[in-house]
C-alpha cells in the first residue's frame, strides 16, 4: 500500500476535547469575565499563534524531506493542537450562558457567581466562588457550579449547615458569609 494512504502516527494518541458537561445537555453557565477569558482565548490562537505556526510549518515544508523534518513534524502537530482547541473553544461559546453575578437581586442566598466563605468539619475557614465549568480553577479559589462542594453551596443562606456527600460519608459545612 502507498505510504500517502497510511495514517500518520506520531507516537502521541490525539485526544478529543469534549465540553466538560456534567450530563448532556446541560448548560454552561459563565461569568462575563469567563466569556471574555475564552473569546480572548480564541482571538489570540487564531490571529496570533495559529499563523506564526502555519508560517513555520510552510517554511519547514520547502526544505525538502519531510520525513525527518523536525520543524515540519512539530509544526504539524502543534497546528493539530491549536484547531482542536479553537474548535472546542468554538462549541463551548456557542452553547454559552452569560450570567452577572452582580445582577442577583436575592443576595441573601448562595447562587452562581456568588463567592462563599464556609466552614467545612473542623479545618479553618475557606473561600470559594461559584463560577462556571470553562473557568474553575480551585489555586485561585474558583469551583465549578456542578462540583460536589457548589452542589452543597447552592441556595443556602449565612448560617445554614449544609451536608457534603464525600466517599467518606457527609460532612457538616456551615455558610459563614456570601458576597455577589
Amino acid at each position: 500500500m502507498s505510504k500517502a494512504f497510511t495514517r500518520e502516527d506520531d507516537g502521541e494518541e490525539e485526544e478529543a476535547e469534549r465540553p466538560a458537561s456534567p450530563v448532556s445537555g446541560a448548560r454552561n453557565y459563565i461569568t462575563p469575565a469567563g466569556l471574555k477569558g475564552l473569546q480572548d482565548e480564541l482571538r489570540q490562537l487564531r490571529r496570533v499563534e495559529r499563523p506564526k505556526i502555519v508560517e513555520i510549518v510552510s517554511w519547514a515544508a520547502g526544505n525538502g524531506d519531510r520525513s525527518e523534518n523536525g520543524d515540519y513534524l512539530y509544526g504539524k502537530r502543534r497546528l493539530r493542537e491549536i484547531d482542536r482547541r479553537i474548535r472546542f473553544l468554538l462549541k463551548r461559546l456557542e452553547i454559552a450562558e452569560v450570567v452577572d453575578p452582580s445582577l442577583q437581586k436575592n443576595r441573601a442566598q448562595v447562587f452562581f457567581g456568588a463567592t462563599v466563605t464556609y466552614l467545612k468539619g473542623d479545618e479553618a475557614a475557606r473561600t470559594v466562588r461559584i463560577v462556571g465549568t470553562d473557568e474553575a480553577d480551585l489555586a485561585r479559589g474558583e469551583v465549578s457550579w456542578v462540583s460536589p462542594i457548589a452542589r452543597a453551596l447552592l441556595k443556602a443562606a449565612k448560617g445554614d449547615v449544609v451536608e457534603l456527600r464525600t466517599p467518606g460519608g457527609i460532612v457538616p459545612i456551615e455558610v459563614i458569609d456570601i458576597a455577589y
